[in-house]
């Protein structure tokens, strides 16, 4: 048994259904905390009047995909954050995700990482001044995301340490992370301060979360002892009925 707080990526486990329906589905099935990937592309005046007649929060959703390994790129990242963060003002959001963007040919891998760090320190005032969290993401490079910047655990902490603020933090997916390099209750524990949101989904296939060679009931417990509050984001493709999947996870919270 655990006491996780879970919020439901609705662009992954409802992928290419009617949005604000999916939000509705979520809740009937016992959720009542989303996420998504893209803010862009949605009607976001619909999806307020969706959140508040069902008493639905947003917990996080990304920024603008502008890379932060380019430092050419460095103000388009920054007015895409400025825009993202009008975005997650009007529903209510104070965190946001960040990808870092995909490897440079022909410059060095110290520089690309200088990059991240010295855009992610240009971010601190701005997220500092409108009290949002920003999440930078390592993904995994053998199955989701081959030529990604960031994949190991241990540079993007290192990243983040070397950042220095409290508004920039990690999102650690499991998924990615058991891909990538395994070790995942060890690695949680000791970098738990540096964790700002978790991702979770079966690996291998990405589905739901009993389905694959992860235990989650030991991972989730091994969370809750850290004392961390923060949500775990559901950011799986069903394989079946996504309703049927989320409610047997409530079993399991159980």
């Amino acid at each position: 048994m655990f006491v996780i707080k879970f919020s439901v990526c609705i662009d992954a486990l409802y992928h290419h259904k009617d949005f604000n329906e999916s939000v509705i589905n979520g809740k009937e099935s016992g959720y009542s905390t989303i996420e998504f990937w893209s803010w862009w592309d949605k009607d976001l005046e619909s999806l307020e009047k969706i959140l508040k007649e069902e008493e639905v929060e947003v917990s996080i959703f990304c920024t603008k995909f502008i890379s932060l390994v380019d430092s050419t790129a460095r103000q388009d990242y920054l007015n895409g954050l400025k825009e993202s963060i009008e975005a997650a003002k009007r529903l209510n959001c104070h965190k946001l995700i960040s990808q870092v963007g995909q490897e440079l040919p022909n410059v060095s891998r110290q520089e690309q990482k200088q990059s991240v760090i010295d855009g992610l320190k240009a971010c601190v005032p701005i997220l500092e001044q409108e009290n949002i969290t920003l999440m930078v993401e390592p993904l995994n490079l053998e199955v989701d995301h081959p030529g990604y910047f960031l994949s190991e655990s241990e540079e993007a902490f290192d990243i983040i340490k070397q950042v220095g603020s409290k508004h920039i933090k990690i999102l650690y997916d499991i998924y990615h992370q058991q891909i990538t390099e395994g070790n995942i209750i060890a690695t949680i524990e000791k970098n738990i301060d540096l964790i700002g949101h978790f991702h979770a989904a079966g690996t291998p296939g990405r589905h739901e979360l009993d389905n694959g060679e992860l235990n989650y009931n030991q991972i989730f417990h091994a969370i809750d002892q850290t004392g961390y509050q923060g949500y775990v984001g559901l950011e799986y493709f069903p394989k079946g009925d996504p309703a049927v999947g989320l409610k047997r996870l409530l079993e399991l919270k159980r």
